[in-house]
């Protein structure tokens, strides 16, 4: 049994994120797919739009209500920060900026805000870094 969702989940909680639903983040590739989706609604409606928003759009994403304002894009950042924090721990032990953006290129998650949001917070992928669990509240009030 693979321990991805695991990984995954103490990353988010690292971050001090709300542990996601194993329903939509439980495997790679319902990570993938909840991933993809959230994104569609990202360059569909801007960077500023939040979970709450995108939750009431009436998608299977509803899960993610509890989250509320929380922006959407440092939500994907961190989600796609856990996929490969996840992946790499499950495969191989370690992850780097550019595991995370080879993750985010090979399932077309490359976005040009992704890149500036992970060099701005590396915390989202790498657990050594000092008060990451801080950024969701910087995220909120900038």
């Amino acid at each position: 049994m693979s321990d991805f969702y695991k990984y995954f989940k103490e990353n988010m909680e690292d971050l001090g994120l709300t542990a996601p639903p194993k329903s939509l983040f439980g495997t790679q590739q319902l990570a993938i797919s909840t991933i993809a989706a959230i994104l569609a609604f990202i360059d569909k409606f801007g960077t500023k739009v939040t979970v709450m928003e995108i939750a009431g759009a009436g998608t299977r994403l509803e899960q993610l209500a509890l989250l509320g304002a929380l922006g959407a894009s440092y939500y994907t950042g961190a989600a796609i920060g856990s996929l490969a924090v996840a992946t790499g721990r499950t495969l191989a032990g370690g992850t780097s900026l550019a595991d995370v953006l080879f993750e985010a290129s090979r399932w077309g998650f490359g976005r040009p805000w992704l890149t500036s949001l992970l060099h701005r917070r590396p915390g989202i992928y790498n657990p050594s870094v000092s008060g990451r669990k801080y950024y969701k509240l910087y995220e909120n009030f900038r």
